[in-house]
């Protein structure tokens, strides 16, 4: 187990997180979609400009959520850990 906040509970099956175990998750998630919306949205007739936007959004998304997940990202082949 980390030492670090837990956030999102791990996948059963498959490589990374799955649904926010915790308000800060919750919140972080609905943050991002709302970020993405609003900026599809102001962005949509130039998709080169959202996909430069995007893109460091959704990769600091993905490492957040590694970070906090419980366990870890790691294969899971369904077992109980």
């Amino acid at each position: 187990m980390s030492d670090g906040p837990e956030w999102f509970a791990p996948k059963r099956y498959g490589y990374g997180s799955s649904l926010p175990i915790a308000w800060q998750g919750w919140a972080l998630t609905l943050g991002f979609v709302a970020i993405c919306i609003g900026l599809s949205m102001s962005f949509s007739n130039e998709p080169l400009r959202l996909f430069a936007l995007l893109a460091p959004l959704v990769i600091a998304f993905c490492v957040i959520c590694a970070r906090t997940t419980r366990g870890g990202w790691r294969w899971r082949w369904g077992d109980e850990d």
